[in-house]
């Protein structure tokens, strides 16, 4: 019976997100008329397919560009899940399928989504921003940070200094003139 499975993220977009499996057809990608949308550039727009068949889960890849993963390993054809194995998409969003225990004579708190997967935690928080996400409109310019050159310019005149008077030294010691220089050294008398 679907609804007793689930997926959470552990990473992606809205880590800790847990999704009700609850539909024969349950569909992930990154437009959000898939029942489970995943805001993410690696995600394709609709990326893998959950099919109800037998008592169990079944997933599949959808043509994704970076692929679809359980445990590691890409799929290559239809894959029956089973409870705790770990669902990638691409290499940055992470689900875990799970198996529900539940009482077949419990009230239910929210009905059936009708769609297929309704998420079971609180409502998320207002989303943040994530690496991965794909823009929802136009790309605003940042403007460029003001670099302070006076730190840069004494930096490097330090080093100038530095360099002037090791090669001086260095000059002095190899044409033999300490005495001309440093007539206050002790045998330069």
């Amino acid at each position: 019976m679907p609804g007793q499975y689930q997926l959470t993220m552990r990473s992606g977009p809205n880590p800790g997100t847990v999704y009700a499996l609850d539909g024969d057809q349950i569909t992930i990608g990154r437009d959000s008329s898939n029942e489970i949308p995943v805001n993410d550039a690696e995600v394709s727009r609709r990326h893998s397919r959950l099919s109800f068949q037998g008592g169990k889960y079944v997933l599949e890849d959808m043509g994704s560009t970076n692929g679809t993963f359980v445990n590691g390993q890409r799929l290559t054809g239809p894959r029956v899940l089973k409870s705790g194995e770990v669902v990638s998409l691409g290499e940055q969003i992470v689900f875990v399928y799970e198996a529900v225990d539940s009482d077949p004579g419990a009230t239910m708190v929210s009905p059936r989504n009708v769609q297929g997967a309704r998420p079971v935690t609180a409502p998320p928080p207002p989303p943040q921003a994530y690496a991965g996400q794909v823009p929802a409109g136009p790309i605003e310019s940042v403007p460029a940070k003001k670099i302070n050159p006076v730190p840069i310019a004494i930096a490097v005149g330090a080093v100038l200094l530095i360099c002037v008077c090791i090669s001086f030294f260095v000059w002095v010691d190899q044409t033999y003139r300490w005495c001309v220089f440093f007539p206050f050294i002790p045998g330069c008398g």
